[in-house]
């Protein structure tokens, strides 16, 4: 009782780190940025399944980030980066670069297409474990508080309860945070199939920052 607070809490004024950021612009990225599947093609279309992923990017009181910069990076439908680091054997396909950027709208709305990654093995200790396949997303919100770098899952992939990485994960509510659902009602008929994946800036119900607190040594 003695310990508990008697008056009305203090609202501390945010730094200049905390609500400050990069700011971008429409004109800044290209018409096709957001756009996966043909922005690396040269001489025909990727391969693999053609997704399309949206979803909004909300602060920490529910409120859309507007203009906030969503870029991502994934494998390709073999599960193979373009990276000369990347020695998987799947083939590289010479029409996917496997990167893409777009920025949200005044809903904090964004959306991209894409070819669906493929699972990849990866070394942990004298055993080999998969990776599911996932996209790796970087944000920037209305500050720098708001930075976020995570990577998103399919629903329904067996591979996400044995992965190394997701195992990281404190709580089961978070890991589902990282899930993108099916969303039959974005599907484009013959077409693309769609996930939604909605994205929390900061707060209680954050996304999670990869497999670390933010700001944690």
């Amino acid at each position: 009782m003695l310990r508990s607070p008697r008056n009305a809490l203090i609202t501390l004024h945010n730094s200049l780190s905390e609500v400050t950021a990069p700011s971008f612009r429409r004109e800044d990225l290209g018409a096709i940025d957001n756009d996966l599947i043909m922005n690396y093609a040269k001489d025909g279309l990727p391969i693999g399944e053609r997704i399309i992923v949206h979803g909004y990017v909300l602060d920490e009181l529910g409120r859309p980030v507007r203009n906030s910069l969503v870029e991502v990076w994934q494998a390709n439908a073999g599960g193979r980066y373009r990276h000369k680091k990347d020695q998987y054997i799947a083939p590289i396909d010479p029409n996917f670069g496997g990167c893409g950027r777009v920025l949200t709208d005044a809903n904090g709305y964004y959306f991209f297409r894409t070819i669906k990654p493929g699972p990849y093995p990866v070394r942990s200790g004298s055993t080999t474990d998969w990776r599911p396949a996932h996209i790796h997303f970087s944000l920037s919100g209305d500050g720098w508080a708001q930075r976020l770098i995570t990577q998103m899952y399919f629903e329904g992939d067996p591979l996400i309860a044995t992965c190394p990485i997701v195992q990281t994960v404190p709580s089961e509510e978070q890991v589902r945070g990282l899930i993108a659902l099916q969303d039959p009602s974005a599907f484009v008929t013959l077409d693309s199939r769609a996930y939604r994946f909605d994205v929390v800036l900061r707060g209680r119900r954050a996304t999670w920052f990869e497999n670390r607190i933010q700001g944690a040594k």
